[in-house]
Order: structure tokens, then sequence, then C-alpha cells
């Protein structure tokens, strides 16, 4: 830690501090994230190994947050990384109204770039969201936080747990056309149920691997039909809704690959995709105030740190999915 001078805390995760540093030789700004070791025996915790892995089984791309060294200290160690202004929550967060047509088609495709590049490596990431997704401050998007990734097997003949959920591409590309999640549940009933309302039940019609899944048995709802994209995003293209729909599809294998994704219309229509330094770049917190986006704020705003009956989601909506009795 002697070569870096500690500039200011930038947040703190699930296995450590990261603090804002810079090199006292060179000058270069990292973020730092502090690991500690509870007790000695037990080691390296698994997560921090495995984003370690996972960061330095790929080479280095424009769409990966870069590691830049792994050294002890004290009872722990520290892992130096590229310091990022901000994150895509915080651009969304700010934002007084959904992004324009152009900015989402920029932070999606420099997204989509990172996630073709990690699966032609064998790397899933598996914890996806605007939080983990970092923006330097020439407006480059770049994911972060690895801690879940695994090495998969091309052949799917690998396990995993089905514990890991959180928001993919589509969910995410869904939040920057709303302007808020599509599916803001505050706890798996309720999330399920939010999913349930936009893509309709799942079937074996559908879904024929559904039946497969550990806890189909164990919760039942009612039938219900899915409502067309262009309900829900009425203000979103044609191309946008295709795109979504290719995303947000219940059989994993029928989902548009990242690669594929790159190549679709989308993105070859007006308006194209900005460059990034017409992006938005909000500061941490702690840092200036943004410069708020001109124009009234969005109405269809959901809240996923309040309960669900005071949101602007109708409650209503989701009792047809909970059986009688």
């Amino acid at each position: 830690m002697d070569q870096y001078c500690i500039l200011g805390r930038i947040g703190e995760g699930a296995h450590g501090i990261v603090f804002k540093a810079k090199h006292v030789e060179t000058g270069e700004i990292v973020a730092l994230k502090k690991v500690a070791l509870r007790r000695l025996e037990d080691g390296i915790p698994n997560q921090a190994l495995r984003e370690i892995k996972a960061l330095q089984e790929i080479e280095d791309n424009q769409h990966v947050v870069q590691l830049k060294a792994v050294f002890p200290h004290g009872a722990g160690f520290v892992l130096a990384f590229e310091f990022m202004l901000s994150d895509l929550a915080e651009v969304v967060r700010h934002a007084q109204r959904p992004l324009g047509q152009a900015q989402v088609k920029s932070y999606l495709q420099m997204l989509l770039k990172g996630v073709a590049f990690c699966h032609a490596n064998n790397i899933v990431h598996r914890d996806l969201k605007p939080a983990n997704l970092l923006i330097s401050a020439s407006g480059q998007l770049k994911i972060a936080d690895f801690g879940l990734a695994r090495v998969f097997s091309p052949d799917g003949g690998r396990l995993y747990t089905h514990q890991v959920a959180t928001r993919a591409v589509g969910c995410i590309l869904g939040e920057l056309l709303n302007g808020s999640p599509l599916f803001p549940g505050e706890n798996d009933i309720e999330q399920l149920c939010c999913v349930l309302r936009i893509l309709g039940t799942p079937s074996p019609q559908v879904w024929p691997e559904v039946t497969e899944l550990p806890d189909y048995n164990k919760i039942s709802f009612k039938e219900q039909a899915p409502v067309p994209l262009q309900e829900v995003l009425p203000d979103a293209s044609r191309q946008a809704l295709d795109l979504l729909g290719r995303f947000l599809l219940y059989p994993p294998r029928r989902r548009i690959a990242a690669s594929q994704a790159l190549l679709h219309q989308y993105f070859f229509t007006a308006p194209l995709p900005a460059h990034p330094s017409e992006l938005p770049i909000p500061q941490r917190p702690g840092g200036p105030a943004p410069k708020a986006h001109p124009g009234p704020p969005y109405v269809h705003d959901f809240h996923v740190d309040r309960p669900l009956e005071e949101s602007l989601l109708n409650p209503e909506l989701i009792r047809p999915f909970i059986p009688e009795g």
C-alpha cells in the first residue's frame, strides 16, 4: 500500500471497502478494493478468487474493467482496478426522464460488446446490473464486479446454483428505455408477480424445460397472458421493442446472444448510437452535483426502495396471479 496515496472512499462491497487512490510514482488514479480475511485459516473468500480468476482469464478489453494488480496487505489483500468515475445506476438515477434513444443505444452497444467478449472467453458474469456497469470520465461503459462469475462449459454439461439471479441484458435495456426497472419486486414472490404480469405465466408449451426447475412444484400462479411490450413501453421504437422481446424470453436457449444482438437493426436505424463523449456522466455520491437534464419528470417511475403499495405500480395488477385461498 506504500506506493498508493488514498484520496477518499468510493463505497463498500460484500467483501471489502473500495477507495480512490493515486500511485505515488506514476500519479495514476486507481480504485483499490481492500479485502480483509476474517480468519487466516479460512483463506481468500471464494467471490474474491472468482473475480481475480475471471479478470485474469480474459485479455484486456475496452468494455471490461481492468484489474491492474493484486498484492497482500495486513490480514488480507488489495485489488487495484482502473478508476471509473460513476456507474449506470447513477446515470439512470439522476436522469429526470428516460435517456434519449441515441444514449440508450450507446450504453447497450457497449454492454453487449463487453458481454460478447466475456462469453467468447467462456466467462459468464451472473451479476449484471446497472450498479456493476461502470462509466469512465470519457463516457465508456465497462463491466465490473466479477465476484459471482463462472467459467462455463459450451456443451452445457456443468451444473450451477439456481440461487444466483440478477438483472440481465434484456432487463437493463428495459430499464434504460423505461427510466426505472421493469420488474420492481421487493422479494422473490413479488418479483415473480412483476415478471408474470408482463411476460405471462410460463407453460411447458412455451418453455418445455420449466418443469425441470428445482422449485417448479413449490408455488403456483394463475394463468396469465403476456402483455404486449408496446403497451408497457409506449414511447419505445419498433426496433427497440423487437430487440427487447428477443431478450425477454423464458427459454434461455431461445434468447438472442450478445454477438447476434449487436447486428440487430436497432443499432443501424436513426438515431445512431451516441459517441461516449456525448453521454451523461454523473459523479458518485459525495461528488459535484450532476447537471440536470431538461424536461418533465417521467411519469412511469417505479421505486424499488419503497413498499410496492406506495409505488406507482398498481398492487391490483399483482392480485390476479395469487391463487385464491
